[in-house]
């Protein structure tokens, strides 16, 4: 059996450093045309609480390419948190 390759992205802070991520899921909300991203980081201990970071995103032409918005609204946020939940739900299941 072999293992999926979960896909990984590098974003960098406010002091220009590195950071990889592990991408736990995307999705675009057809409501408001907007598309959303959760992040973890890779370098995260297993006996550590998770830290899931979200971001509101556009696609610059190719996925290679991709601006990060941070969430402000708290209605963004409860929509992510909701989603985040749903999936969670369905990885228990």
């Amino acid at each position: 059996m072999s293992l999926e390759e979960k896909e990984r992205i590098i974003i960098p802070d406010e002091n220009g450093e590195e950071h990889l991520f592990e991408v736990l899921f995307n999705f675009d909300v057809d409501q408001t045309g907007n598309s959303y991203i959760a992040v973890v980081p890779v370098d995260q201990k297993d006996d550590e609480e998770v830290e899931v970071f979200a971001f509101r995103y556009e696609d610059q032409n190719n996925e290679d390419d991709l601006s990060l918005f941070q969430i402000e609204s708290e209605e963004e946020w409860e929509m992510v948190e909701e989603m985040l939940n749903t999936l969670t739900d369905e990885e228990t299941n």
